[in-house]
């Protein structure tokens, strides 16, 4: 131990060992804290103190701890073993000195290859120091390098929304990675950086890269902020990028950076020291943009990364910056702004390099000029400080040089003046550096110019000269952008290019290490913004870049950043040379270096790809769904490109730019101008927000002059930016509005901004809201009103002022004649606004200011002075004083002054009233001012308003108080009526949600005499009970001025009285009492009776929702006699009960006066009364259940035998079932009932069918009877007064049995007056109908019977007929229509008085229509129609006549004599049919009545018909086709058919002869009945020929010219025609041009032709004073029966239905289409009552809601007759409609009939 120890031949483990026993005893002599902190040496994660550590403190504990930690130690890491025994040297005491000599020397080992290392790098940086400042122009201080501060960005998602102003004056997020809180030296900025992450941030150019490596010769000096004990690493990240291979730590700093002379032991040395001393170590990482990987945060552990492991690149970086290698170092990291998002979280602190102002480009461009021409330099700097754009690019260090460059060669060539005035300034940069390799090869003869045109610039011939060289220099530049790739070796380039670029400096060449250590040279172009220009050269000068790689590259970039953006070297300034290169005077340039690529029709090429880059800005330029970076972007381009009908398309899309969240330059503001200025007077607006900017900025922005929009919002925005800008304001010579929001502006800034705004004639809104003015900022605007007449509004808001400030505001605008409005919202809120000098002049009176000052504090003294400066106010029209929260002496004091102010419309002090004395106070109002409305209440929040007369100025007479929720008790009411005085005028009372009670409501009505021109009182929510409601009963009656009472709740809630005069027009006015949701006791309803029975006037009296208790309604049926003026009572949802209704209903026994009575528990429920008694009573009661074992349909109908006569008796819905149908059937003989008893969905069956039939015999006033079973339910006994008529029973849907039909079959031959029999689809069988037929036939009665099923077709239809006709012998007439068989059985006269059958049919007419009958069924029908000896008629409509049909027909024609009408209808006639059987009737002489309709009729078939026609007295050939020839002999042949009366020619075409052959024939026709000429088209020529003839024919009963054309003049002489046709039955005049011309003709004609029973006017044009004129002629047509309205061109039909009610026979209306509402279905609601016959309403596409299909509802209920609705697409919901046909189901929503 005595030996010295050799520290190369020994191990450091080994020493430890040898010394543990000596050491321990040492430790064991030591402080606990000494012993600690060597124990907390020992690394936590291995886990080796938990199992080691003792759990007590005793002294054997510590000294086992201390043999425990010495064993640990001998096994460590020899850097964790030098450690230690160096903290044992440190720390312990009493070792001795040989000892300590040992021990030190052993641990101090590396520390010698660790200073050696630092002395070499120190070496390193000086030498590079050296390389890089060869040709540096100004020297490089650290001090004198600028820095902006910038805060961490915190925001995880891209800024790329406009932020929303809070309202509040709080920091704004900014976009530019945080905001630049100071301006501070680089020296400055890394001081105190020591351990910590530093990022600088910088563009491309800046000078990151040379002020790193000043830092490392600084350093190297022993200088600066990094020690020099420390080691300083400066790795570049193009030097990481050669590393592919993973690597440790340690290769990472040799290979790359600098291999230590030593051997292996010396590198570990420095790695073993550089591990256990981090904080001795500071890594620059420059350049982190050129890195090809990004940091990848996603993925990077938490804990530790080994040392020693290998790893890539891209996770040693992660690695250092996440402090998992090397915790404790020092690091700098420089990027460029886009990247700094990577380092979110990870950097303590950011830099940002500040770009060169004036002075400092100014200084360099003399140093760079100093040297070598003076004069030269000062011409430089003049021409580069007036040309924004090379100013904006000198304010980069790298950019200055190149402008210098070029500026040197321009001045020497004398044409410096030129790169201002040209647009190509990157092209002048280029041609310059190629002269420098002109000049610097010796050329000294100058390249003549002279085979250039004048206008083109001198740069020409270098770019000329060196075209080949520029290609590839292009192509080398476009490959590395394809590529992300910005270096490039001596492979990529031609060699003669290569040596021409590196020394015209467009090269610049660089020093790689590769990952083995070895260097080799590497080239990368002077600037990236170089490369991106060559490339931008590349693409519009070679066709090997395609159209579709430049628009891939085309697209806008944003300057808002995120770690997600696609990671790229370059400065994305390549689009922005693509347009700056598409300018036209460009053009030339490039087609001198495409020279070099060989195409052919260069120049076109060059053209068409300018065309397609502007092309392509055009399609931005129309974008509006660029954020503001883009559209800055877009700005830039424009301006590159020249172009200013883009930059006026940029404008056209959006008027105003809004530019928020990132940072922006004077160059940036200079674009904009170039695009704002293009607009010219129609003017743009700017909108800056949270936008970061300097001074001088706001210089640039001077240059927009057409901006009449502008506004700033940011906190970065003070009083010096507010003083810059008000020298700029009046350069805006049409500015209108100013924002300066959200900012940091003082009283100092508003002063400076109000100097600048009075000299903008004409601004008109400004808003400073959301700054710091303060009382006294105020006052400075003010006083800018009456200086600025255009002003419209100013809001300066959140201001931090008092109401100070709005006595400034005040006292201002009491001169200012265009004062608006004045509105102040506490702090938050002050806006005034003015009106113009054009308003103020189309008035007779100057306009009346409105003053809001809501929520402010209040005191005493503030309302006396701001009442005072309101009294000096000429007139307001609205005072808004809310939200003040006063007491009562505030409140006192502002009513003081209010009779001072001059009011027009109103006050209001919402918010202002807190008790009743407050009340008090301000009800006296009403009596001391103008006051014409008060309205307070006290609720939540509360509202108190005054109301003045208006601008006349003089108090009307009516006069409101509203003085609801003010918990006013009844003592209260006495002071507000002494507070009303004497002379109130009121009108209208609201005494609502109070505490009055009954005693108040006393009080109230005593004070009623008072009231008297009263017209309202709401006492609502008083506390009233029924007691009140009685009292209230009483007033009614003894109040002649008291018309209607309302209340509900039995007087709890609503309370509400309205008065009015006891005459309306000439009519005694009705009173209402009203009851609403109250409990009724029978004493209750007696007090409210005879209360109400003295009542002089027509009463109304309403029990809604108002349960009667027992004994109740008994109460009411006594007393009702005795109310002489009632007359409705209306218990609407009161009578629930069964019992109920029909005690109420036994008040028809004992009041004559009743003349209806209705009760539903689910409608209305009434009893209406006459003034006498009434000769007839509606009763109807529905929805109510007879269930109770018939004694309550005995009690019913025990009721009705006793009453007088019923109109009708509707007992629909009930639940009634057969037996109790049976029964009341029975009874019906001895009720006295005049229309109708409906019973209508009940619960009938077939036996209750039965019954109801069965009343047809019982009962002899039974007119009929229909009943159904189906989904309509429909069972309706219809009445007649006199008895004996002619009786029809209907049986619809009913599902009959064969016992049914029989049964039926018996009614019908015991009822002598039944005569008509209808049975539609009650599945009967086709035997069943035979046996019907037979028991009918027996009966030798006359009958008339149809029978419908769907199985009635084809040949089940002959065959049926067939059998019928067997069976039958009374048969007269037998039809099938479609699936109908009608049967006319004619009644057999009796003989020695029994009546006998005929021997024979005694058939007159079979008719086969539309039932799908086929020629060859017809066979079967020969035998029974042969015996058919008088079959007078034979029709046959629509059957597929085939050559076997014709041949029958043909056949069996001569057999039938007395045939005299024949009918053959077809759609799809063959020429042979209608030959033949025209050919047949030729020899039936005894034809009169032919319709050969649908057929083509060929020649010969013409020829056959010409001997018909003579003897035919009707003739139809409608749709029929023929020849011309044809035609013109049937219409000649016409003027042989003297008798006819009847002729239909619908849809035919007739040539101009035959037209006039058929004019000549109608002359003759003297007895023409009917005349159907539709779809003719005849116009006005042919109805003024028709209307000729009209006057002759007497007996004209049918028109129909449809679709004729005529128009509105031509029909109002048609109508004048038709004055002579008193006979007319039909008027069809549809789908022409009729107006109202015509339908005033029809008011004065058509009330002449009372046998009128069709009209047809749809889809004409008739206005609202045609349907006026329309309905006045309807009045008098007392036969109409059919009206055909639809789509007649107006809405306003209201009169026309109003006319309904005077047509007694009317049944089939149609309006559909023409846009109809709910008033015309409510008049259709209240005529139906009167159209007792009504049975189809067509409404469809109209405008019909909700409300009006209820009130037709309601009508449908008093019309059973009525089937259908239509209302296929009005206002009516889907949901709506189906709710609405569950309640009524005859409404049809559908677009087809169901």
């Amino acid at each position: 131990m005595d030996e010295e120890f050799d520290p190369d031949n020994g191990n450091v483990n080994s020493v430890l060992d040898q010394e543990s026993l000596e050491l321990y005893h040492i430790l064991c002599c030591q402080t606990p804290s000494v012993i600690m902190g060597l124990w907390s040496m020992i690394p936590s994660e291995t886990g080796w103190k938990n199992q080691h550590a003792s759990t007590s403190s005793t002294a054997a504990s510590v000294q086992e701890d201390i043999k425990a930690m010495l064993e640990y130690f001998k096994k460590a890491r020899a850097v964790e073993c030098r450690n230690f025994l160096l903290r044992v040297c440190m720390d312990c005491e009493n070792i001795p000195m040989h000892l300590e000599s040992t021990l030190m020397s052993v641990a101090g080992y590396p520390s010698n290859h660790w200073e050696q290392y630092i002395s070499e790098v120190m070496s390193l940086l000086e030498r590079r120091w050296g390389r890089l400042t060869e040709c540096l122009v100004k020297e490089v201080q650290l001090e004198k390098v600028w820095v902006g501060l910038r805060t961490a960005n915190r925001q995880k998602d891209r800024p790329d929304q406009t932020p929303s102003s809070t309202g509040s004056r709080t920091p704004e997020p900014d976009g530019d990675y945080g905001c630049l809180e100071s301006r501070l030296t680089l020296e400055t900025f890394l001081q105190g950086c020591a351990g910590k992450v530093t990022v600088l941030v910088g563009q491309a150019g800046s000078g990151k890269t040379l002020l790193m490596s000043c830092l490392g010769q600084q350093w190297a000096n022993r200088l600066g902020p990094v020690p020099s004990s420390c080691l300083f690493v400066l790795l570049e990240f193009r030097q990481l990028n050669m590393l592919s291979c993973p690597l440790s730590i340690s290769e990472l700093l040799f290979q790359l950076y600098l291999p230590p002379n030593g051997d292996n032991d010396a590198k570990q040395a420095i790695v073993d020291y550089l591990l256990s001393n981090p904080e001795q170590s500071c890594w620059v990482l420059d350049g982190y943009d050129e890195f090809h990987w990004k940091l990848d945060r996603k993925n990077m552990a938490c804990e530790s990364l080994d040392l020693e492991k290998p790893l890539h690149v891209a996770e040693l970086i992660s690695g250092l910056l996440n402090r998992q290698l090397l915790a404790g170092s020092t690091i700098l990291v420089t990027c460029r702004m886009r990247d700094v998002v990577d380092f979110d979280g990870l950097s303590d602190k950011v830099g940002e390099l500040l770009g060169w102002d004036h002075h400092e480009i100014k200084d360099y461009v003399n140093n760079f000029f100093g040297q070598k021409d003076t004069s030269l330099g000062a011409q430089a700097t003049d021409l580069l400080l007036s040309s924004r754009h090379l100013l904006a690019m000198s304010s980069l260090p790298a950019l200055c040089n190149i402008c210098c460059i070029c500026l040197e060669h321009l001045l020497l060539e004398d044409r410096g003046a030129q790169l201002l005035k040209a647009k190509r300034i990157y092209l002048s940069v280029i041609a310059a550096f190629l002269s420098h390799y002109t000049d610097r090869r010796g050329r000294a003869e100058r390249l003549k110019t002279t085979t250039f045109s004048q206008s083109s610039v001198c740069a020409l011939a270098s770019l000329s000269q060196y075209r080949s060289e520029l290609c590839e220099l292009t192509r080398l530049a476009w490959g590395g952008l394809e590529a992300n790739k910005i270096l490039f070796v001596e492979d990529d380039v031609p060699k003669r290019v290569l040596e021409l670029s590196v020394e015209t400096g467009l090269l610049s060449q660089v020093e790689l290490r590769c990952g083995n250590g070895t260097l080799v040279n590497a080239y990368c172009f002077i600037h990236l913004k170089v490369q991106e220009f060559l490339a931008a050269l590349r693409i519009m000068t070679c066709n090997d870049v395609s159209d579709a790689q430049l628009k891939k590259r085309f697209s806008l970039k944003t300057r808002w950043t995120t770690k997600s953006d696609q990671k790229t070297v370059f400065t994305d300034s390549l689009y922005l040379y693509v347009c700056g290169l598409s300018s036209p005077h460009c053009t030339e340039a490039l087609v001198e270096v495409a020279r070099a690529s060989g195409m052919k029709g260069i120049q076109s090429w060059v053209k068409k790809r300018q065309a397609l880059v502007l092309n392509l800005l055009k399609a931005l330029c129309q974008n509006n769904s660029l954020t503001g970076p883009k559209i800055l972007q877009l700005c830039h381009c424009v301006q590159e490109s020249q172009d200013h009908q883009l930059a006026k398309q940029v404008m056209t899309a959006r008027p105003t730019l809004e530019l928020r969240n990132f940072w922006l330059s004077a160059n940036d503001i200079d674009a904009l101008a170039f695009v704002v200025n293009s607009v010219g007077d129609n003017g743009v607006g700017l909108d800056f927000r949270a936008c970061s900017m300097e001074l001088e900025c706001l210089d640039a922005l001077s240059r927009c002059q057409y901006i009449h929009y502008l506004s700033f919002r940011s906190r970065k925005y003070g009083d010096k930016f507010a003083e810059k800008l008000a020298s700029i304001l009046p350069e805006f010579r049409i500015l209108k509005k100013l924002e300066f929001c959200g900012a940091s502006l003082t009283a100092l800034g508003a002063a400076s901004l109000t100097s600048g705004l009075q000299n903008c004639p004409h601004i008109a809104d400004i808003n400073l809201s959301d700054n710091n003015l303060q009382d006294e900022g105020i006052r400075h605007i003010t006083q800018l009103f009456p200086k600025l007449q255009t002003l419209v509004s100013v809001t300066l808001g959140r201001n931090n002022t008092s109401l100070k400030a709005v006595e400034y505001l005040l006292q201002e605008t009491s001169s200012c004649l265009n004062i608006q409005d004045i509105h102040a919202d506490g702090v938050k809120e002050i806006t005034i606004t003015f009106s113009q000098k054009s308003d103020v002049n189309s008035h007779d009176t100057k306009l009346k200011p409105t003053v809001s000052l809501l929520n402010q504090k209040w005191s005493k003294s503030d309302m006396t002075n701001i009442a005072k400066s309101l009294t000096r106010l000429p007139a307001l029209s609205v005072l808004d004083l809310s939200g003040g929260q006063w007491d009562e002496e505030i409140l006192r004091t502002l009513a003081e002054f209010v009779p001072k102010f001059s009011i027009i419309e109103r006050i209001i002090l919402n918010g202002s009233c807190s008790s009743v004395e407050c009340v008090v106070t301000l009800t006296a109002l009403l009596s001391v001012c103008p006051v014409m409305e008060l309205h307070v209440g006290l609720q939540s929040p509360v509202q108190v308003s005054a109301v003045f007369p208006g601008k006349s100025g003089k108090p009307e007479i009516s006069k409101k108080l509203r003085l609801s929720c003010c918990n006013l008790m009844p003592a209260d009411c006495e002071r507000v009526w002494r507070s009303l005085g004497t002379s109130s005028g009121l009108t209208v009372l609201d005494l609502s949600s109070n505490r009055l009670g009954n005693k108040g409501l006393k009080k109230l009505l005593d004070f009623l005499p008072c009231l008297s021109k009263i017209q309202e009182i709401n006492a609502s929510n008083n506390d009233i009970t029924l007691n009140g409601v009685v009292m209230l009963a009483g007033a009614l009656c003894s109040l002649d001025t008291l018309k209607h009472t309302h209340i509900s709740d039995g007087g709890k809630k609503q309370v509400i009285l309205k008065f009015g005069s006891n005459q309306s027009n000439g009519k005694e006015q009705m009173k209402m009492f009203r009851i609403n949701n109250s409990n009724l006791q029978p004493c209750n309803v007696t007090d409210i009776c005879r209360k109400l029975a003295p009542c002089r006037f027509p009463l109304e009296l309403e029990f809604l929702h108002c349960p009667f208790a027992d004994g109740a309604i008994d109460k009411l049926l006594k007393v009702l006699p005795t109310m002489s003026s009632l007359q409705r009572l209306n218990v609407s949802n009161s009578i629930t009960t069964t019992s109920d209704a029909l005690t109420l209903i036994h008040c028809l026994n004992n009041n004559q006066r009743i003349t209806s009575v209705e009760l539903s528990p689910q409608s209305e429920s009434f009893i209406c009364f006459d003034r006498v008694k009434a000769e007839q009573v509606s009763c109807r009661l529905a929805y109510f259940c007879f269930e109770e074992e018939n004694v309550l349909i005995e009690r019913l109908l025990g009721n009705l035998q006793l009453n007088q006569q019923l109109y009708y008796l509707d007992l629909s819905s009930n639940q009634l079932e057969d037996e109790q149908v049976k029964m009341l059937v029975d009874f019906l003989p001895r009720l006295k009932i005049s229309s109708f008893v409906n019973l209508s969905n009940n619960r009938l069956a077939q036996q209750g069918v039965l019954a109801v039939a069965m009343t047809l015999c019982t009962c002899t006033k039974v007119s009929d009877v229909e009943v159904s079973l189906g989904e309509d339910k429909r069972c309706l006994i219809w009445f007649r007064g006199d008895g004996g008529c002619e009786k029809t029973l209907s049986v619809r849907e009913s599902n009959l049995a064969r016992d049914h039909l029989a049964t039926l079959a018996e009614i019908t031959c015991n009822c002598p007056s039944l005569t008509k029999l209808e049975l539609k689809n009650n599945k009967l069988q086709p035997e069943w109908i035979e046996e019907l037929v037979k028991q009918l036939n027996r009966s030798q009665r006359g009958h008339t019977v149809s029978v419908e099923e769907p199985w009635i077709r084809a040949g089940e239809a002959v065959a049926l007929l067939c059998r019928c006709l067997e069976l039958g012998s009374n048969i007269q007439t037998v039809r099938i229509d479609h699936t109908t068989l009608n049967l006319s059985l004619m009644k057999t006269p009796a003989v020695s008085g029994e009546a006998t059958l005929p021997a024979r049919p005694v058939t007159t007419n079979i008719s086969l229509i539309d039932c799908a009958v086929a020629g060859h069924q017809l066979a079967s029908m020969w035998n029974i129609i042969q015996q058919c000896r008088f079959l007078a008629e034979l029709h046959f409509s629509h059957t597929s006549l085939d050559t076997e049909g014709a041949e029958f027909l043909c056949s069996l024609l001569p057999l039938l004599p007395s045939l005299t009408s024949f009918s053959l209808v077809t759609k799809d006639s063959t020429v042979s049919v209608a030959e033949d059987v025209s050919q047949a009737l030729q020899q039936q002489t005894s034809i009169q009545h032919l319709n050969l309709s649908g057929h083509v009729i060929s020649d010969r078939a013409a020829q056959n018909m010409t001997t018909i026609l003579p003897r035919l007295r009707s003739l139809h050939l409608s749709g029929c086709g023929w020849s011309a020839a044809g035609g013109l002999q049937l219409m000649e042949t016409l003027e042989e058919c003297i008798g006819l009366e009847e002729l239909c020619l619908d849809y035919v075409q007739l040539n101009e002869k035959s037209l006039l052959c058929l004019v000549h024939a109608l002359r003759k026709m003297s007895s023409m009945q009917s005349l159907k000429l539709d779809g003719w088209r005849m116009a006005d020529r042919g109805i003024e020929q028709l209307t000729a003839l009209l006057p002759a024919w007497k007996e004209l009963r049918v028109v129909s010219l449809s679709k004729n054309l005529v128009s509105d003049h031509l029909g109002d002489k048609l109508l004048v025609a038709l004055r002579s046709c008193s006979r007319l039955q039909e008027l069809h005049l549809s789908s022409n041009s009729l107006g109202d011309t015509t339908a005033a003709r029809m008011a004065l004609v058509l009330p002449s032709l009372t046998h009128l029973s069709v009209l047809d006017l749809s889809e004409n044009q008739i206005g609202k004073e045609g349907a006026t004129k329309l309905s006045e002629a309807m009045r008098n047509l007392k036969n109409l029966n059919k009206i055909n309205l639809t789509s007649v061109g107006t809405s306003d039909l209201g009169a026309v239905v109003a006319s309904l009610a005077h047509c007694p026979l009317i049944q089939d209306v149609s309006l559909g289409w023409n846009n109809c509402g709910d008033d015309v279905a409510s008049e259709l609601a209240r005529v139906l009552p009167f159209c007792h016959k009504m049975t189809r309403i067509d409404l469809e596409s109209n405008s019909v809601s909700v409300c009006g299909v209820e009130a037709l509802v309601g009508a449908l209920r008093s019309s059973p007759a009525l089937q259908i609705i239509r209302l296929w697409r009005n206002k009516v919901s889907p949901s709506e409609a189906h709710r609405l046909i569950l309640t009524e189901r005859r409404l049809n929503f559908s677009s087809t009939l169901m």
